[in-house]
């Protein structure tokens, strides 16, 4: 057997040769400064990659992945690089073999079967591009732009078990789906459980399904599910000593689903929902915690129609979003969703380059950003602000059709026995910027870091989800914890339970230490961390979660090091794990999957 190594420099010039042949010289970046933004997460972590690739095509991306196979490289698979958690770049530079990014952005297409009630996407097709090709239909995604950022793909969602915003759907997932993978002998497999019949040669399927070469009767309609359509009957169950959704939760895990990037996906199928006729937003505002605890818990267990959305933001996150959010509140306002995620590409390319410069401030783009936004008005609706200044905790709530009237006369029934909180209807300009107000808490932190770099340390962010009958909602945290913290965001989905907790920790304070000491806390509270983004590179993944990736990529070629599981060949560090697994007889071979039963574990 080959010990893994780093090619020398002959070999990766012969390989990225090759990779050049594929894809052509516009598709492949080598130069540092370019490849940087692709290696650096969206909030932390990164590290060294010998290219960053994009495919234009299925097939392309599949001969992509068998020249990197042949090549003995670790392969990160990429979209919108828009996590929170460092996992979908590479973390550090102590691999056992070279790196490679497969960035999938590129990969942008949609077909829509069944009259639009499922979708097929492939790997680089955001979740804005899906509203506006269903919107049409008058149907909609698992999923809308929700609070962690602009940009995100479809398939990074499934991938990464992400939740969401609304209330009913639950994390993104299906059990439809086509994929590549290694086994543990090496060889390519190119898996089809798609439910569509394509052929069995792996390039005649994924050019077919990229053309949309197949008949309606092609298409196997059977009991997989193509969505947690089980999701609303969980979260209605408020007595249950655990959480609604989280991260490493078995019924979550089936190949593509939850994968992390320890598949190369191509497409997915997803159900897509019918779009409301009509909306309403309420926003309510408390000082008291048992007042919102009380009315998640009758809203989930009394109410024939669930709200759609339900966003908690505290009295700190609004203050801190209305400065340091400003300027992107007003860009998505002014401009639209679509030149977003161009826009922060850019800036990132920008700053990787000025900050370069010798004498210039580190992260000037958003410096100037910062300084500019705050020389417009105030962009905040006045009975927002006047239930900032009379309320700590505040709700957005929304309602569709046959649930409005319901949750209206609920929330007049209910405000009237607590006359000490509030909450009025929203006219639609405050509902789009409520809404948009809570999505720009999700960076404010970032931003309030940089322009506070000199009295904070780092950030440190956890998502986590309560048990669904916890009703000490509200974090309270030790002194010993406190008195390192400059100051803290809580936001969230609070009917799921699922909270973001954002700190800025004191300049000096040890980081690692503080969030090991907040972790212990919330497992004897019998949280589960983290809720809705993969473990990354932050979070040792569950012993079920640790073996589902193992399962999925033995060989560990695939994202090695997710989940603190080692990032060496063949064998993980991953104390849960106790078997070495097999070195490969071969690693040239491709085979084709495209039968009922699968070559991944499935829970």
């Amino acid at each position: 057997m080959n010990t893994p190594s780093r090619l020398s420099s002959t070999q990766q010039q012969t390989f990225l040769s090759t990779l050049t042949d594929i894809v052509g010289k516009d598709n492949l970046l080598t130069d540092k400064s370019q490849t940087q933004h692709y290696r650096m997460g969206w909030r932390s972590g990164g590290g060294s990659a010998l290219a960053v690739i994009f495919p234009t095509s299925l097939v392309m991306q599949w001969r992509v992945l068998q020249a990197c196979v042949a090549a003995d490289v670790v392969m990160i698979m990429q979209a919108a690089n828009t996590g929170l958690t460092e996992g979908s770049t590479p973390k550090g530079d102590d691999y056992d073999r070279d790196v490679v990014i497969i960035n999938t952005t590129r990969l942008d297409g949609l077909q829509l079967i069944d009259d639009g009630k499922q979708v097929i996407s492939f790997p680089g097709t955001t979740l804005h591009h899906l509203e506006k090709t269903l919107r049409p239909h008058h149907r909609a995604p698992h999923s809308v732009i929700g609070s962690s950022c602009i940009g995100a793909s479809i398939v990074g969602g499934v991938a990464n078990n992400s939740g969401g915003a609304l209330v009913k759907r639950g994390p993104a997932y299906t059990e439809y789906s086509l994929f590549a993978q290694l086994t543990e002998h090496g060889e390519l497999v190119l898996v089809n459980h798609l439910g569509i019949a394509l052929g069995d040669d792996p390039e005649t399927i994924l050019s077919r399904v990229e053309k949309g070469d197949y008949r309606r009767e092609d298409v196997v309609f059977d009991d997989r599910k193509a969505s947690a359509h089980d999701y609303e009957h969980i979260l209605r169950d408020v007595d249950a000593d655990s959480p609604a959704r989280y991260n490493a939760d078995k019924r979550r895990l089936h190949e593509v689903s939850g994968c992390a990037g320890k598949l190369a996906v191509f497409a997915v199928r997803l159900d897509t929902y019918p779009i409301p006729e009509r909306e309403q937003v309420f926003y309510l505002g408390t000082n008291d915690p048992d007042v919102f605890n009380t009315l998640r818990r009758r809203v989930l267990s009394e109410l024939s129609h669930l709200p759609e959305v339900g966003e908690y933001m505290h009295r700190d996150a609004f203050n801190i979003a209305e400065r340091y959010g400003k300027d992107v509140f007003l860009a998505i306002g002014q401009l639209g969703t679509d030149s977003i995620p161009k826009m922060f590409a850019l800036k990132a390319q920008i700053t990787a380059w000025l900050d370069k410069v010798p004498l210039l401030p580190k992260s000037l783009p958003d410096k100037v950003m910062q300084y500019a936004s705050q020389l417009f008005p105030q962009h905040l609706p006045k009975r927002m602000l006047a239930f900032r200044d009379r309320y700590e905790h505040h709700l957005i709530v929304k309602a569709s059709d046959e649930g409005i009237n319901e949750i209206s006369a609920f929330l007049s029934r209910f405000f009237a026995e607590h006359p000490d909180s509030d909450y009025f209807a929203c006219n639609a300009d405050e509902a789009k910027k409520a809404m948009l107000h809570r999505f720009a808490a999700a960076g404010a932190a970032i931003r309030y870091h940089i322009m506070h770099h000199r009295d904070s340390e780092d950030i440190l962010a956890l998502d986590i989800a309560l048990k669904r009958n916890e009703t000490e909602w509200q974090e309270h945290l030790p002194e010993e914890i406190e008195q390192n913290i400059v100051t803290k965001l809580y936001y969230g989905h609070f009917f799921c339970h699922v909270f973001h907790q954002d700190y800025v920790i004191k300049k000096g304070a040890d980081v690692a230490a503080i969030k090991a000491k907040m972790l212990a806390q919330l497992e004897t509270r019998g949280a589960k961390y983290p809720a809705e983004h993969n473990v990354g590179h932050l979070y040792a993944a569950e012993p079920d979660l640790a073996n589902f990736y193992h399962q999925l990529d033995p060989t560990n070629s695939f994202n090695p090091g997710i989940g603190k599981t080692g990032k060496k060949k063949y064998s993980t560090d991953c104390q849960c794990l106790d078997h070495q697994l097999r070195p490969p007889t071969s690693n040239t071979m491709t085979k084709t999957a495209t039968s009922g039963s699968s070559t991944t574990a499935s829970h």
